[in-house]
């Protein structure tokens, strides 16, 4: 999951992710517990604790 997180920071590309709901973010920048995406769903910056993501992957994946 870091892996993918990290490739989606490097090249700005957009994820779905679980956590506690689906939503679509970019992510900008991540740490050792946090990570802060872009939510295409609330159009804002958003902080997701890196242990509340349940699953995430590209965007262009089906569920």
């Amino acid at each position: 999951m870091l892996r993918l997180l990290q490739e989606s920071c490097d090249s700005k590309g957009p994820n779905k992710a679980i956590y506690m709901s689906d939503n679509g973010s970019i992510v900008n920048e991540i740490n050792q517990k946090s990570i802060k995406p872009w939510c295409l769903l609330r159009n804002e910056k958003r902080v997701f604790k890196l242990n509340n993501i349940l699953s995430v992957a590209p965007s262009y994946l089906k569920k």
